[in-house]
């Protein structure tokens, strides 16, 4: 029982939420930005490049191998050089994203905790003591004469 009585105030603690938020909220984006790189960015590279597609660069290091009926006996051994290009592509727009959402979400948190430490300040003016209560009082009394 104990065993499980900590586990469960494991699991519901808010960092193990906020972590299982992010992995899912990271997993999409990751799709998202793979799908501009590949949909996007990657064709108006390739424009640039005379038409090229990445993903089809291929070193062959070993040729398809063919019996007598031309069917295939031993598929072609290549490096995908396109794929990993892609993938390094991927990485520099996703870590790119990252530091631009990052970057902008401290800025905004930085200015709702100014924002609050300003309200915290109004409201943490100190009450003046008897002394300064009486003060004022005198004052204001010699004023009226």
């Amino acid at each position: 029982m104990k065993l499980l009585k900590e586990f469960k105030e494991f699991a519901v603690k808010g960092n193990v939420v906020d972590l299982a938020t992010a992995v899912i909220i990271g997993g999409a984006f990751g799709k998202i930005v793979s799908s501009l790189v590949a949909d996007i960015i990657m064709p108006l590279v390739g424009l640039f490049t005379g038409g090229s597609n990445f993903s089809g660069w291929k070193i062959i290091l070993r040729p398809e191998i063919k019996d007598a009926a031309g069917a295939v006996t031993k598929a072609a051994l290549s490096l995908n050089a396109g794929a990993f290009i892609q993938n390094i592509v991927d990485f520099l727009i996703i870590a790119a994203s990252v530091f631009l959402m990052v970057k902008i979400l401290l800025k905004v948190k930085s200015r709702f905790q100014r924002e609050e430490e300003k309200k915290e300040e109004i409201k943490a003016e100190p009450e003046p003591s008897a002394e300064a209560k009486i003060l004022t009082e005198i004052r204001d009394i010699l004023k009226n004469k």
